[in-house]
């Protein structure tokens, strides 16, 4: 962590805005090098402010930041990336906030690393553009969860350590993995695993994005990785994601 210089410029990702006060706005912000801070923008909400255009939910900003007590400051702030399509277009504004949640659910004021960082700006590009919005957000999910020390375990029973054979499994969000049908036996925990999900989820895990954008997965398949991995998102952070539900309801709605 770099020292407590009292001015520092950063480069930042809007994850979340709120009002504060008349005219300010308190903003969560991610950056490279300082973690998730939070800092007020002050004036904003006046017509005339020259930061107004420039504090937008998820754009990546060039800021200079006021260090404070209790609250930091933003001085300066100037639009690098807006990421328009995602304030735009419901649907992936939607998947934008489901991804941001997620970030700030895992991390703490002053936690996370250039890695999420990187992770939460290359995300948020393909999000503008993917024609495969449920294939971004599980790669992303299986990205962050490894960031953050909870990668699932998909190639050894979470039980008895030993390898899979091909064959359908089951997955435990409280044992971290998959466990196999033998050490399954007895337990009323774990949920069923087609052999196909779990060599999804593999690739998912494993592969870079290039390889993983030209997958063609169908809408049984994708419910069925989105199933798993939110339920283990879930345990882990024992409570459910806001976006979840908001996403299943658009999904309906546009059936």
């Amino acid at each position: 962590m770099p020292g407590l210089e009292r001015v520092f410029r950063t480069d930042a990702v809007i994850l979340r805005r709120q009002d504060f006060g008349e005219a300010d706005r308190l903003l969560t912000l991610l950056t490279p090098d300082h973690g998730k801070l939070s800092a007020i923008a002050k004036g904003v909400r006046k017509p005339i402010a020259r930061k107004t255009g420039h504090v937008e939910l998820f754009a990546r900003v060039d800021m200079l930041i006021n260090r404070g007590r209790d609250l930091h400051i933003v001085a300066q702030a100037e639009t690098k990336e807006s990421f328009l399509p995602l304030r735009e277009d419901l649907l992936r504004g939607t998947y934008a906030n489901h991804v941001v949640e997620l970030l700030d659910r895992f991390t703490v004021e002053q936690d996370a690393s250039r890695a999420e960082f990187d992770l939460l700006v290359e995300t948020l590009t393909r999000l503008c553009t993917a024609d495969d919005l449920w294939l971004a957000a599980r790669y992303y999910e299986l990205a962050l969860l490894r960031l953050a020390g909870f990668a699932p375990s998909l190639h050894r029973c979470s039980i008895g350590q030993e390898s899979l054979e091909p064959r359908d499994q089951f997955f435990s969000p409280a044992d971290g993995g998959v466990i196999c049908p033998d050490h399954h036996l007895g337990l009323s925990r774990g949920m069923p695993v087609t052999l196909n999900a779990l060599k999804t989820l593999r690739y998912l895990q494993t592969r870079p994005w290039d390889a993983v954008r030209v997958l063609h997965i169908d809408a049984p398949l994708h419910l069925e990785l989105e199933r798993l991995l939110l339920a283990y998102i879930t345990y882990l952070l024992e409570q459910r994601l806001q976006s979840v539900a908001f996403l299943r309801r658009l999904r309906r709605e546009n059936l």
